[in-house]
């Protein structure tokens, strides 16, 4: 019997012969579990979870659970999730994104893609997405199942560096999936600062699966609302939207 600790639940499987291995590179950003999966049975692995709410067919080309799941055991902490986002909690994202004509949609972690693949499919145009992934091996992936999309391959701390300077202050959302619970205070505000750096008074969109505020909003200098919360989601998730205190002053 092998147990897998993640930061939200525990997940039993059964060993399947050979497809777990005591061998696991050191990612240098957490601490790694300590095995891997072998070879192209991950498909395999990936069944012993029964995840019905996620509803994301297994063949689904953008979801890519493998690829996904594969991540998540090299750095639980960078995917937050041990599955793509559910088609609900896509649509409550896509409900919530503003954007007019001549501005963009930004979003900051895009996995390999089921939130963007959303975007598209509720209006936004591809050449007005900009998507920014860390991994390499999903940034290729979203390259190749989202065209027409500007994929960045970068660290969203580095935003101001990372989009044209010409697009600052062009961006209509900025949705992040990164799980900024996870990391501490400064590292929060250093997404929060990049976020504001080309998204000025904008605020941002974030998905989270915390039951209370994943963020100390008014410590960032931030109002929070819940958006959106669904259970149709594993786990289930929330939607909430952060605003710099000064621009709802200037609303309000």
């Amino acid at each position: 019997m092998t147990v897998i600790i993640s930061s939200q639940f525990f997940v039993f499987a059964k060993v399947i012969d050979g497809v777990i291995a005591m061998d696991c590179p050191d990612h240098g950003v957490d601490r790694p579990l300590p095995f891997r999966l072998k070879d192209n049975r991950m498909a395999q692995f990936v069944k012993a979870f029964p995840f019905p709410t996620a509803r994301v067919p297994e063949e689904d080309p953008v979801a890519n659970r493998a690829m996904f799941f594969r991540r998540w055991l090299a750095n639980p902490l960078q995917m937050g999730s041990i599955i793509p986002s559910s088609p609900a909690l896509c649509a409550r994202v896509v409900r919530h994104t503003r954007r007019a004509p001549d501005e963009f949609v930004l979003e900051l972690g895009a996995g390999t893609g089921v939130i963007s693949a959303a975007l598209l499919a509720g209006g936004a145009p591809p050449e007005r997405l900009i998507v920014v992934e860390i991994v390499p091996a999903m940034a290729g992936h979203l390259r190749t199942v989202l065209p027409g999309v500007t994929v960045i391959e970068g660290d969203a701390r580095d935003l101001k560096q990372l989009i044209p300077a010409g697009l600052h202050g062009r961006i209509g959302t900025v949705v992040c999936g990164i799980p900024l619970v996870l990391l501490p205070k400064p590292m929060q505000a250093r997404f929060i600062t990049a976020i504001e750096s080309v998204a000025p008074g904008r605020g941002f969109l974030h998905y989270s699966y915390c039951a209370t505020s994943p963020l100390p909003a008014r410590a960032h200098g931030l109002n929070g609302k819940r958006e959106a919360w669904t259970p149709l989601n594993f786990p289930p998730a929330s939607v909430w939207r952060y605003t710099p205190v000064r621009t709802t002053a200037m609303l309000n």
